[in-house]
């Protein structure tokens, strides 16, 4: 029987940067062969941050759309909750932040999760947790996943790299019901990470798709236990998974489909029908870390609509991994969230190829030159 959480996803916000460019761009100004990027990697565009546009920035407009479309004020909310690993200070959290832009203050519980890509569902998990805990009292939560992943140049992740955020109000649960029972699984790994005072992540490639690999096959094996796995993956209407790039997630399903000997056929269904759709926002964005699974999350639950049975895979390096499953709710019919991604992609302008190499040299400028923050 499946448990819910009384509390939900009551409202729901997305934000993408105003700018972009088409990896087939990308691969034409690096001289590298095009279909690297789209048929190996399965990526299409990149989401990047204009100067006035960060993770903050990201963070509080979309908060401010989940906050537009929810009934309550933010008066109402009790505790603000970051999921990101693009940290703006290595003590203020980004929730501080992303707050002072809201002017959000008081009697609110605020901090960050840090987890790597895992940390945006850690803070939604955290969330449900503190409502039906009974400490929140009439009060809900403002969750939000927002982050910029831009790899160093010529770097093997640049055509990997992207930006955006993802906003949830947890209240009522009008646009989603998550479940109580979740498997999550763990190993301390060096696949994915950044030391203290580095501008761009250290990547062990191979090792960390081992890693993706491993959470998959034991997150879902924790799922289906003992029954036919074809059974209880057919309950769901929509997989989703935390997205690298998409070829990432198709061998995760490739991997899962191996462990329980579904077929090459029954695999390819699969990811046919219930995973590949998911990711269609995401391959304009490129990946966008904490928030990179809830992007496809809100694909998923606005194509399926209300009723919907959908799976959310998250993933860290690190690593951390869970396996969540969530049911759309009657909020999931207007999915007014759409008008979010049409909006931002609309008004995005795409750099060309010379741009991008000029944009790139602007930033090593703007790093090398970034003052100290001062204090009194």
């Amino acid at each position: 029987m499946t448990r819910l959480f009384d509390a939900g996803i009551a409202s729901l916000g997305l934000a993408f940067p105003s700018l972009g460019i088409d990896v087939r761009e990308l691969a034409r100004v690096r001289d590298i062969d095009p279909n690297k990027f789209t048929l190996g990697l399965g990526c299409g565009t990149i989401a990047l941050c204009d100067q006035d546009e960060n993770a903050v920035t990201l963070g509080a407009k979309a908060a401010r759309r989940a906050l537009e479309r929810w009934d309550g004020t933010l008066e109402d909310i009790g505790m603000i909750v970051v999921g990101t690993e693009t940290a703006a200070d290595m003590s203020r959290p980004l929730s501080a932040f992303i707050a002072e832009e809201l002017g959000l203050e008081g009697a609110v519980r605020s901090y960050e999760v840090k987890h790597a890509c895992y940390g945006g569902t850690l803070a939604l998990r955290q969330a449900l947790e503190w409502k039906a805990s009974g400490a929140a009292g009439d009060k809900a939560a403002l969750v939000i996943a927002s982050d910029v992943a831009l790899y160093g140049e010529c770097d093997g992740g640049e055509p990997t790299s992207g930006a955006g955020a993802v906003a949830f109000i947890v209240d009522k649960p009008t646009v989603a019901a998550v479940e109580i029972d979740s498997y999550a699984w763990s190993k301390p790994a060096f696949d994915f990470w950044r030391p203290v005072g580095e501008d761009y992540p250290r990547v062990d490639g191979k090792f960390s798709l081992d890693c993706y690999n491993e959470a998959v096959e034991h997150c879902f094996a924790q799922r289906i236990g003992d029954a036919s796995a074809a059974s209880v993956l057919s309950q769901y209407d929509a997989i989703c998974f935390h997205v690298p790039f998409p070829k990432m997630v198709k061998k995760g399903v490739t991997r899962l489909g191996e462990h329980f000997q579904l077929g090459e056929d029954v695999t390819g269904k699969l990811f046919a029908e219930k995973v590949d759709p998911t990711m269609a926002w995401n391959r304009e964005v490129g990946n966008c870390y904490t928030a990179a699974l809830w992007i496809a999350v809100a694909r998923a639950l606005a194509d399926q609509g209300p009723g919907a049975h959908v799976a959310a895979f998250s993933y860290g390096s690190g690593f951390g991994a869970e396996l969540l499953g969530l049911v759309a709710g009657d909020a999931a019919a207007d999915a007014a969230w759409v008008a979010d991604v049409e909006q931002d992609l609309a008004a995005r302008r795409l750099l060309t190829g010379e741009e991008y190499l000029d944009y790139r040299a602007a930033r090593r400028k703007e790093v090398r030159e970034v003052p100290l923050r001062q204090t009194a």
